[in-house]
């Protein structure tokens, strides 16, 4: 199934994509795409509804974040081989963490806000974990049954927040839209193999990163299993896992967003997102 959530910001309805693409609502079966609606048991929910029953939202509708108030929006870095390599790193012998906040998630077309002293705002496009059962000390054999389902994200980065400020990585990771997701939530019976997707990002219409998880050094079950080891994972917890060489900081020179430029994010299987750059606003 794919799964969205629709309408204006703040006020977004769950829904799925049918086998023609129009999107249905499913308020009258389920509250949100978030929680406990993403457990095995909710889905199941999901799955019994006849699309065709279903009112059509409307044309051309906003798409929202397609998972809701995520409890946690955990990030791995340096996982891909090639992108360790252009940002002169050596290939971690273990994952990387970090967190993005929760509320810097944000619908996959929505502007990217510069935010307030930014001097070296980047892109990273990258494949999205949501976590449909609870991890606790999950064993990488059974860590599958933990996920509810995939999609897009653009992890945002602000690089001299991240890099030269000090500190820890989340500093330059969770502001204020840093987190486009979407535009569906693919669930996870519909992508058994994550191991080999093509995923690329452009700015203003040139293909900056064009890479494929096939070079994630550490792949879906084992970050998920690793991730439990240190914390609980809850139904509708986020887990971006990466991203393929192309970034801005990794070009020679160093190449940064600037206010009024277009991204273009996308993964095989999963849609495409489009981001404007908007100057910072109170």
């Amino acid at each position: 199934m794919k799964l969205v959530r629709f309408g204006a910001q703040g006020q977004e309805k769950p829904g799925l994509i049918d086998s023609d693409g129009v999107i249905r609502d499913l308020s009258g079966i389920v509250h949100d795409i978030a929680g406990d609606v993403l457990t095995p048991e909710g889905l199941a929910r999901i799955r019994a509804a006849n699309p065709a029953d279903l009112p059509a939202a409307p044309e051309s509708v906003r798409l929202g974040a397609c998972v809701a108030r995520p409890g946690n929006f955990v990030a791995v870095g340096l996982n891909f081989a090639d992108h360790a390599a252009e940002t002169n790193n050596p290939i971690p012998s273990e994952p990387v963490l970090f967190n993005k906040a929760p509320n810097c998630v944000v619908g996959p077309n929505d502007d990217v806000m510069i935010p307030r002293g930014s001097t070296k705002l980047d892109w990273e496009v990258e494949l999205l974990i949501v976590i449909g059962a609870r991890a606790r000390y999950v064993d990488e054999a059974d860590a599958l049954k933990h996920v509810a389902g995939y999609a897009i994200c653009n992890d945002v980065s602000e690089r001299n927040f991240q890099i030269e400020r000090g500190g820890q990585w989340t500093k330059g990771k969770g502001n204020e839209t840093f987190g486009p997701i979407g535009p569906y939530l693919l669930t996870a019976d519909e992508m058994p193999d994550t191991s080999n997707l093509a995923m690329w990002l452009e700015v203003n219409g040139e293909k900056v990163q064009n890479g494929s998880t096939k070079t994630m050094i550490f792949g879906v079950a084992h970050l998920v299993s690793y991730i439990s080891q240190f914390m609980v994972l809850d139904p509708g917890d986020l887990i971006t896992t990466g991203t393929p060489p192309g970034v801005g900081l990794g070009m020679k020179p160093p190449r940064y967003l600037k206010a009024g430029d277009v991204m273009r994010v996308g993964i095989e299987g999963l849609g495409v997102q489009t981001q404007t750059v908007v100057p910072f606003k109170l």
